[in-house]
């Protein structure tokens, strides 16, 4: 089979490797679709190289077929369209103990702490196999995983129907937000530097501001009536998102920390005493925002065509990540993992 392999020095090589097969409590997936993240182009620049073990076949967003179960395995006949929730927690560590078993201290990432989906078949323990419904297209079902980790910030966020929420990044992740607010009936804005992923979010419903040309202050004053939002939910990963998510907010308003912030940043602690505001952090998801990503998915809620504007072969691995790395209004890039060439 056909494994993409991250290799250090910002390289992903294709190459062949032979299928793991399973053993006692794990299953084969014949792997059709798996997507490119932010966290995934964090590997390839080098970020995490204290934690990959190259070379390693990274990736974890995905869908699929069972191809094979080891003894044990119950439930998840050959040829079960499926997908994966990617954590394995070790249920002794303190945070396991509390019951936050997806934030565990000794968490295994999978696709990062260990191999991934970029590969024709992937081998993985049968508790993290999560069965797609009939009907769910394989490309929509590798939306799954980050359809789970906008539900899980939605979660955090306390969000309620009604309530006025802006969301700083327009990239996959902070759509996806957009679109899972929406879906709770709260009132959303997106501010995106990017024309192609503003007009995106345009194409789903969303309302969208331009910080570069939009007197974005102004305009959330005037939607709430001058009272600012009541959450703001940080994405871009950027210093200059920190800052205008805390202006933003009102009274007792609430930070939701998305992206990752590789480098410390400063924060404007005055404001959150004078304005009694809270920041939450938000870290992957719970098994039960996969069962509400499944549902959103399957109920046509999430814009999954409009989301997935690259889908390139297995064969072509690198250049998916060149295309996300390129930016130029690429928003959700899959790598199809059933090509053989």
């Amino acid at each position: 089979m056909r494994a993409a392999l991250y290799t250090g020095n910002s390289t992903i090589v294709v190459e062949e490797r032979p299928p793991v097969p399973p053993g006692s409590g794990e299953v084969q997936i014949d792997v059709a679709y798996t997507g490119i993240c932010g966290t995934d182009l964090h590997i390839l620049h080098g970020g995490m190289d204290g934690r990959v073990r190259i070379p390693q076949t990274i990736g974890h967003e995905m869908s699929g077929h069972v191809a094979a179960v080891g003894a044990d395995v119950a439930g998840l006949p050959v040829g079960t369209p499926v997908t994966v929730l990617p954590l394995r927690w070790c249920g002794a560590c303190p945070a396991c103990l509390a019951g936050h078993q997806h934030i565990c201290h000794r968490l295994d990432f999978i696709g990062i702490d260990s191999p991934g989906a970029m590969q024709q078949r992937w081998t993985v323990p049968a508790g993290v196999v999560i069965p797609l419904p009939a009907g769910l297209a394989l490309p929509h079902g590798a939306l799954v995983e980050p359809t789970a980790v906008a539900v899980h910030d939605v979660r955090r966020a306390a969000l309620h129907a009604g309530a006025k929420a802006v969301v700083i990044g327009g990239g996959p992740i902070g759509v996806l937000i957009a679109l899972v607010a929406r879906s709770v009936d709260a009132d959303v804005v997106l501010v995106e530097v990017d024309a192609r992923r503003r007009a995106i979010a345009g194409e789903l419903g969303i309302r969208t501001l331009d910080p570069a040309h939009d007197d974005v202050g102004g305009e959330v004053a005037e939607w709430t009536g001058g009272a600012g939002a009541a959450v703001a939910f940080e994405v871009s990963g950027s210093a200059a998102g920190v800052t205008t998510a805390v202006d933003l907010l009102a009274v007792r308003g609430r930070l939701v920390v998305v992206g990752l912030h590789s480098q410390r940043r400063e924060i404007d602690l005055f404001r959150f005493f004078w304005r009694e505001l809270t920041m939450v952090g938000a870290r992957v998801y719970q098994r039960r925002d996969y069962a509400t990503a499944i549902d959103l998915l399957r109920a046509g809620r999430v814009g999954a065509e409009t989301l997935i504007t690259h889908v390139v072969p297995l064969s072509d691995a690198a250049g998916a990540f060149d295309a996300l790395r390129g930016g130029g209004g690429v928003m959700k890039v899959l790598v199809d993992c059933r090509d053989a060439a």
